[in-house]
């Protein structure tokens, strides 16, 4: 099977299976259905509830329980963006690309970010503290250039500001 982390460029942390009790709360999901191919999604989102997203052994024991094959479970999980193949950061930094902020810097904006957390769109720094995406927009045109992070609105933003947003975010024990 493909290495998801390579398909989509982002770091990936420890296989989940080694975290305890993986297997076990798997299977406690997966005991919930019936067996079903048509029960393909709902598992999917249940696995990506609980783990935070769809780890590859997830991946090789939803295609067994289901009996399909894994290339077609993997399929749908990377043909729907709700599905995600990595872990996420714990803090999601969301950059706008919608039309008012692209035309008042947005990309200088994404830019400063990338630079500041050593990571592109779609991928999350290695210590799993951040999370970059980009959307095509957050409904804050007035305030544009902005980013989300986590769910609290930036507005306004300037690359030099791009750091102190970031700083401010704070990690656990901090």
């Amino acid at each position: 099977m493909m290495n998801p982390s390579a398909a989509q460029g982002t770091t990936r942390a420890a296989p989940p299976q080694q975290e305890v009790g993986f297997e076990e709360h798997l299977n406690e999901i997966l005991g919930g259905f019936k067996g079903d191919q048509g029960e393909l999604i709902p598992v999917l989102q249940q696995v990506q509830q609980a783990f935070g997203y769809v780890p590859e052994a997830a991946i090789d024991a939803i295609a067994r329980f289901l009996h399909l094959p894994q290339v077609t479970v993997y399929g749908v999980a990377t043909f729907y963006a709700q599905f995600k193949l990595t872990p996420s950061g714990r803090n999601i930094i969301r950059v706008c690309r919608g039309t008012a902020c692209h035309v008042r810097g947005g990309a200088r904006i994404l830019r400063e970010v990338e630079k500041q957390l050593g990571i592109k769109p779609g991928e999350t720094t290695p210590d799993l503290e951040y999370g970059l995406e980009t959307v095509a927009c957050i409904g804050a045109c007035a305030l544009s250039p902005s980013m989300v992070v986590n769910d609290r609105v930036h507005g306004r933003v300037t690359p030099q500001k791009v750091k102190g947003i970031l700083d401010a975010i704070g990690r656990p024990g901090e």
